[in-house]
């Protein structure tokens, strides 16, 4: 009797075929296009089999790719607000700088309009009582400072130097309650005392007259009294004035034109100590000095007073050019 499944071939006989078969298999795929459509339908079939062996590495490499780039953004985020923080510490100090440069020129602008030789000075310290204004500039006495110096910046008189040392000094500005200084109006000349007040922005005109003619919106500019600051610089502008029919002196207030309290560059004032008449008797000696020398200096003769000058006296000094001279100086 035969068994019900009959023994098949071998294991090695049956890989031989299947080697002999992919052989044969490739050799038509290679050489031929028959197997072109049947190889496609098989791709189709078996790539979804590639995408779930690909699916893990596409995993990993995504979060991979969004954690690095959520690292580089954060790096690249910190590196922009570091750089927007120096930007904006380079654009503050750009505006100091420039305003720097504004005020510069315009203490040079007036500085152009100061008949007077100047000294450039800068602020390095204010006092710190509440009660005194006073400021300390980085020139003393090295720098040819002296006391009773006028100080002004670009807009006007700011004080005077109270206190020299080697290499600072110390300025009492116009509004300490201790200064005063003699002014005039610029529109009539009419002369008072401003005096501080204690407050930085404010002066009063003391023992003006009820019915003198000053009134708001008026210039006060150094008269030049006392010789102690120079004439016809601007002090002040005057913004009110309180007539009391009972009171024989009017109220006048004035705000100061120079910035005291703003203010980091000011100009040191080196005035004439001579007064006019001296300056005047002065420049009359120079003038007298310089036309006694032209007429003692011997002229260019020409050929055709060759003939008239053989009369002349033949002595080095003439006696006529002294006498010449002296009625000239008269």
């Amino acid at each position: 009797m035969k068994p019900l499944f009959a023994k098949g071939p071998s294991l090695g006989v049956r890989l031989l075929v299947f080697a002999v078969l992919s052989a044969a298999l490739m050799v038509v795929d290679a050489r031929l296009t028959v197997l072109q459509s049947v190889r496609s339908q098989l791709g189709l079939i078996v790539e979804p089999v590639y995408w779930l062996g690909r699916f893990p590495v596409t995993l990993w490499e995504g979060a991979t790719q969004e954690f690095s780039s959520r690292n580089e953004l954060a790096a690249e985020n910190e590196k922009l607000k570091a750089e927007q923080l120096m930007m904006q510490r380079r654009l503050q100090k750009l505006a100091a700088l420039t305003e720097q440069n504004v005020r510069l020129r315009e203490l040079l602008n007036s500085s152009a309009l100061v008949d007077d030789e100047v000294l450039a000075t800068e602020l390095i310290g204010i006092d710190p009582n509440p009660f005194t204004h006073r400021i300390l500039i980085d020139k003393g006495e090295k720098d040819g400072v002296v006391l009773g110096q006028p100080v002004l910046d670009a807009r006007g008189l700011m004080g005077q130097v109270v206190e020299v040392m080697p290499y600072t000094s110390r300025v009492l500005l116009l509004t300490d309650t201790t200064h005063s200084i003699p002014v005039q109006v610029n529109r009539n000349g009419l002369r008072a005392i401003a005096t501080g007040t204690g407050n930085p922005e404010r002066l009063e005109l003391r023992h003006v007259a009820d019915t003198a003619d000053i009134k708001e919106g008026d210039l006060l500019v150094s008269s030049g009294l006392g010789q102690r600051f120079p004439a016809g610089y601007p002090v002040a502008t005057v913004t009110e004035v309180v007539h009391d029919s009972g009171q024989p002196f009017a109220i006048v207030r004035a705000m100061p034109t120079a910035n005291l309290n703003r203010t980091r560059y000011m100009l040191l004032v080196f005035t004439d100590p001579r007064t006019p008449e001296q300056r005047a008797t002065e420049s009359a000696e120079a003038q007298e000095a310089v036309d006694r020398q032209a007429l003692q200096e011997p002229g260019d003769e020409s050929p055709d007073d060759a003939t008239p000058a053989a009369d002349a006296p033949t002595t080095d000094n003439p006696p006529a050019a002294p006498a010449r001279g002296e009625e000239a100086g008269q």
